[in-house]
């Protein structure tokens, strides 16, 4: 796999066991990322994609709720729901194609949840790209 799948996979990880201790993401960075015995690379973009996304994490639950109809944030899976923080991060503050951003979250979460949370993903994601087209040169 590439370092940005494998620092996707880390920051997911580390954002993941922030939300489920409900602690701050600095003292999980270090156990997580920087004890990992991962390159340089992987690390600093994990690092980057975790702190980011935390940094922005009520706006990121906005966007999950709007578009997680009829479903209340709390009660989504804590996988899925970082998965969508990585996506809808990368949607909205980076420049990778939305294909690469979809299909990396349906990667991830089809290796650490299931098949009906990859449809679910691909739903929620779908529908905010069809709300907001992103414009390619």
């Amino acid at each position: 796999m590439g370092r940005r799948h494998t620092g996707r996979k880390l920051a997911m990880q580390t954002l993941y066991q922030a939300d489920i201790r409900n602690e701050e993401i600095d003292p999980i960075l270090v156990q997580f990322i920087q004890e990992s015995s991962y390159g340089v690379e992987v690390k600093e973009w994990a690092t980057t994609l975790s702190k980011n996304v935390w940094d922005n994490k009520e706006v990121l639950d906005s966007l999950i709720k709007e578009y997680a109809i009829d479903w209340d944030i709390s009660r989504i899976n804590p996988i899925d729901k970082n998965v969508l923080r990585l996506a809808f991060y990368e949607l909205n503050y980076t420049d990778l194609h939305e294909n690469v951003i979809l299909n990396e979250a349906i990667e991830i979460v089809k290796k650490y949840s299931n098949q009906e949370s990859a449809k679910f993903i691909n739903g929620i994601l779908g529908s905010y790209l069809k709300a907001h087209p992103r414009t390619h040169s």
